[in-house]
């Protein structure tokens, strides 16, 4: 009982023994730049108010659980100043400043995110292949030069939108050009966190496969529909319910690829040891189902798009047989079994507790709009699809135990669900939410 009273008075102050001087700076610096946007903004209502004071107490928590946050977010904030003093008030500066036209505009910091990614692709299976720890160093570096210049890009953004006229102006998440950025470093910052929790960079390789996939579709859905360019808001989503709808989506999305992959990279370590062509072709032909997706853009586009979309399937599915074919070196150097089923697990639970608040935000969102919670609209009956699929995989750890090769099977294909609710219900199927198709 002594023992119980004395860790209980001690632990408020164990507590705050943990706190830096660097963690007060930054929660000061963040809360106060949040009480100054208040007090000069006019125009935000008292739900805008709530969403901003939210979320900056959010970022305190998660730099404070996770100090590289601080860093990151001191980075970006900087770049994105400086950014904003290089427009100085004119749009048109994006194509005179050399700073803005090269480095730091929207649109040139986001394909300066998708070299990184790209490169960080190379630099990790380069270094898990060849057994090359300051290559898998490097993939680390350009993974967070990556996710840097993303969060300038969608700061930027958002400013670039301001300054082309008070009706267009929004946060940078209402359109799929800019919530597939937003996927992108979602994937990337989780898999960093974790990357660095368990001290291990080999699952990089698997996680940035997807990444780079959203890589592939955000450098097409430019080129093709220049998508790029910033559009006034359709009147629907002119509403505060989608700066914490939409984000807490792509928690969700980004964690369940981030699982998916992990689970890719268990069933290669499974199969390293035990398997031949026969046992591992499903896997082979799952991976390739996975690069497929895309691949029916080719519908509905040019023939730019239609011969970029067959390149990208042909290397897709070289990779995953790559993959495959190299799987015994590969699983040497993954991490236990008991790691991935970790993460893939935690991954997919901390998913589906942010699908599950985005999905009642949006029931709440579509009761404000259209007067009616839930209509059965394609996409929301995806979303419920989706929710009942990893809310049977959790139940089913739960109360059956399941692990390994079935629970890893089951979040690829969740993937595969995943995806078609993401941008096949956009494409084939009509409803409330075509304002986002392809």
């Amino acid at each position: 009982m002594t023992t119980l009273l004395n860790t209980t008075q001690t632990a408020p102050s164990a507590w705050y023994r943990r706190t830096h001087l660097t963690d007060w700076l930054f929660a000061a610096l963040l809360l106060g730049g949040a009480l100054y946007w208040l007090l000069v903004n006019a125009k935000m209502d008292v739900y805008d108010q709530g969403v901003l004071i939210g979320t900056a107490l959010g970022a305190v928590a998660l730099g404070w659980a996770w100090r590289a946050l601080q860093g990151l977010a001191g980075v970006v904030a900087a770049v994105s100043l400086l950014a904003v003093g290089l427009y100085g008030g004119d749009i048109a500066a994006a194509s005179k400043s050399f700073g803005l036209k090269y480095l730091f505009s929207s649109q040139s910091a986001i394909l300066w995110m998708c070299t990184a990614f790209v490169m960080a692709l190379v630099a990790y299976w380069f270094g898990l292949l060849l057994s090359k720890p300051r290559a898998l160093w490097t993939g680390t570096a350009l993974a967070w030069t990556g996710l840097a210049f993303g969060f300038v890009g969608l700061m930027v953004r958002w400013h670039e939108s301001h300054l082309m006229g008070a009706d267009i102006g929004r946060i940078p998440v209402s359109n799929l050009y800019e919530v597939f950025v937003l996927f992108a470093l979602i994937t990337v910052g989780f898999y960093l966190y974790y990357e660095a929790k368990h001290r291990t960079r080999a699952l990089g390789g698997f996680v940035m496969l997807v990444v780079v996939a959203a890589v592939a579709f955000l450098l097409w859905y430019s080129l093709d529909r220049k998508a790029h360019e910033i559009q006034p808001l359709v009147p629907a989503l002119q509403s505060w319910w989608m700066k914490i709808h939409v984000p807490a989506n792509f928690i969700g999305y980004g964690t369940f690829s981030l699982a998916a992959m992990v689970a890719f990279a268990y069933l290669v370590k499974h199969f390293a040891a035990q398997g031949n062509w026969k046992t591992i072709a499903p896997l082979f032909i799952l991976g390739v189902l996975l690069m497929v997706e895309p691949v029916i853009f080719r519908s509905k586009a040019t023939t730019m798009a239609a011969t970029w979309w067959a390149v990208y399937f042909g290397i897709s599915s070289l990779v995953v047989g790559g993959i495959l074919l190299a799987r015994r070196r590969i699983a040497a150097a993954l991490p236990s079994f008991e790691v991935l089923d970790d993460i893939m697990y935690k991954a997919i639970a901390v998913g589906f507790a942010f699908f599950t608040v985005a999905t009642i935000l949006g029931a709440l969102w579509a009761a404000d709009a259209w007067g009616t919670y839930w209509q059965w609209d394609p996409k929301e009956t995806w979303a419920l699809i989706v929710w009942l699929n990893y809310a049977a995989w959790l139940h089913l750890r739960f109360i059956k135990g399941m692990r390994g090769v079935m629970a890893s099977y089951w979040a690829l294909i969740g993937l595969l669900i995943t995806g078609f609710a993401f941008l096949g219900v956009n494409m084939f199927l009509s409803g409330l939410h075509s304002y986002g198709a392809l």
